[in-house]
């Protein structure tokens, strides 16, 4: 047993930030070695893009993999270093678990310590969510991904299907969100053909000026087929599988991922014995300034079940980190305003603010602004690089024009939207993008020609 004035659970972005920037004894207590540094940069945000931009560049799926893995190490490393040279921070690779309300068991195989600290941070992310369906079995494991074992499977999640080998040729992804969107888009620009499963009625259907279908028409010239419905069973046939779908219709593929969701990676953390409240999703409940039911506990991240993005992870640092040493946090949660999204399909899509249906909704009379990305001219950059799907949607309040929201489908948007995003918070009006200074050729140009309509 030790104590330690700071305990993190879970490396994630917030949690590697707080912890380097601590002056006192740390303790941070990740599960597995390859995770060091968080989800992010070893699984999720910056390998997945890493392998999209290698599809999208005409890069086989065999070298991007490797490119993805020597990236990956390169930046897990420096993680470990940025902790490692703290100074009275030390690093426990194990499985974290409550035995009271400030005291945590780590374990790892047989060996266990135990931590006490007055001030902890629960930070440990989320997990793919795998829905209950007949015939789902051997999906990889955390565990097996670190011991590079999941090559050769049929079922797969976001984490597993990036060592998929060989490249499936019959790919079917169940599920059409911002993970399955992504990996169809990536898989069908390596060459796989492509099954996007989508159980509602099409894409993006909250978006304004029918960009969900235009990204579905994108996506099919791309080698994906978008299909509405449900998976009732999956089995192994072959190397690959057959999958029914609920209408009864079969699909022979040669590998699945599921992509449905994530769910807060709060199992086997022992709250109970803590005394740390969670919903009925699992999250742990906090309030505006990301405390937990008991005192001197906070959680940062996907487990306390807000928007999953690690931008926002960074921004709970920023709540919890005076309070660590009793000061005021500076904001709340609920004191986010236009906070910005992207999809990263080819082009990427971004998104912020309301929709015109929620602008109006919320008593707006609204001025809406779309147009092509083909038919803007004064945007010539996509047409430099040949990639001239999409289209650029402002909600615009009429009266006062007050910018309400974005819709951004377009090269570059996922820059443009940061932009935006910051208008809207300074109260920036409309007319000031649409007759800003920008540089030529640039994508931000094209906010001279579209917000012409005012």
């Amino acid at each position: 047993m030790f104590d330690v004035d700071l305990l993190i659970i879970g490396w994630g972005k917030a949690g590697k930030t707080l912890a380097a920037g601590y002056r006192g004894r740390v303790a941070l207590v990740e599960q597995f070695r390859t995770l060091h540094g968080g989800t992010c940069i070893n699984i999720a945000c910056v390998p997945t893009k890493t392998l999209i931009h290698a599809a999208d560049t005409g890069i086989p799926f065999p070298e991007a993999r490797t490119r993805r893995d020597t990236l990956i190490d390169a930046l897990n490393d420096a993680n470990h270093q940025m902790i490692a040279s703290h100074g009275t921070a030390t690093i426990l690779d194990g499985r974290a678990r409550f035995i009271g309300p400030h005291t945590v068991e780590v374990s790892a195989g047989e060996e266990t310590v135990q931590v006490t600290a007055e001030r902890i941070v629960i930070n440990t992310g989320s997990v793919p969510r795998i829905p209950d369906i007949e015939g789902i079995e051997e999906i990889p494991t955390l565990a097996d991904y670190a011991t590079h074992t999941t090559n050769s499977a049929v079922f797969h999640d976001s984490t597993s299907i990036q060592h998929v080998d060989p490249l499936p040729e019959r790919l079917l992804i169940v599920g059409a969100g911002p993970i399955g969107l992504e990996f169809a888009s990536m898989f069908a620009g390596f060459g796989s053909h492509v099954v996007l499963l989508n159980s509602r009625s099409g894409l993006f259907g909250q978006l304004d000026e029918g960009i969900g279908a235009e990204v579905e028409e994108s996506l099919a010239a791309r080698g994906v087929t978008v299909r509405e419905g449900r998976l009732a069973r999956v089995e192994k046939q072959g190397g690959g599988a057959r999958a029914t779908l609920q209408d009864g219709s079969e699909l022979l593929i040669d590998a699945v991922l599921f992509a449905t969701g994530r769910v807060p990676a709060t199992e086997g953390l022992g709250l109970e014995a803590a005394g740390i409240r969670v919903d009925e999703r699992g999250a742990i409940e906090v309030d505006a300034h990301l405390r937990t039911s008991v005192e001197g506990v906070w959680a940062a991240g996907d487990v306390h079940g807000g928007p999953q993005f690690t931008y926002l992870s960074y921004d709970d640092h920023r709540i919890i980190a005076p309070q660590l040493d009793g000061g005021a946090a500076p904001h709340g949660t609920d004191e986010r305003v236009a906070v910005p999204t992207t999809t990263f399909l080819t082009p990427p899509l971004s998104t912020v603010g309301l929709t015109r249906s929620e602008a109006e909704e919320a008593g707006h009379s609204v001025t809406v602004l779309s147009k092509k990305v083909a038919d803007i001219a004064a945007m010539p950059r996509p047409k430099t690089l040949g990639q001239t799907d999409g289209r650029i949607t402002f909600i615009v309040d009429s009266a006062t024009h007050e910018i309400l929201g974005a819709q951004l489908w377009c090269v570059d948007s996922q820059e443009l939207i940061n932009l935006v995003a910051l208008a809207m918070r300074a109260g920036v009006k409309a007319e000031e993008l649409r007759d800003g200074i920008w540089t030529h050729p640039s994508s931000t140009e094209a906010f001279n020609e579209l917000l012409q309509g005012l």
